[in-house]
């Protein structure tokens, strides 16, 4: 079953699915500045635009574009700032 998932009044949306891979969403973003939670680890997959991410315990902001991935642990969070709409798979395990 797909699944429908909204956040930060409508700017960010998601489809949630499961695969042969296990649980993963794909979604796109608006133009703003985010703080996300996570309660798995996540490995968030840029597909289209560009996403300025400051991982947890880090003090850097490091840009991910369409093709470049990241990883962040379970129950952690961290930033992101997307100039541009920007879409993304993210995969949980």
């Amino acid at each position: 079953m797909i699944s429908i998932n909204e956040y930060f009044g409508g700017n960010v949306k998601s489809l949630g699915y499961v695969s042969s891979i296990g649980k993963s969403t794909i979604g796109v973003m608006e133009a703003g500045d985010y703080e996300f939670g996570t309660s798995t680890h996540e490995t968030m997959i840029v597909i289209e635009g560009e996403m300025i991410v400051k991982l947890p315990d880090s003090t850097e902001w490091t840009i991910y574009k369409a093709g470049e991935s990241y990883q962040i642990g379970a129950n952690k969070k961290f930033q992101v700032k997307v100039s541009e709409q920007t879409s993304y798979l993210c995969q949980y395990k």
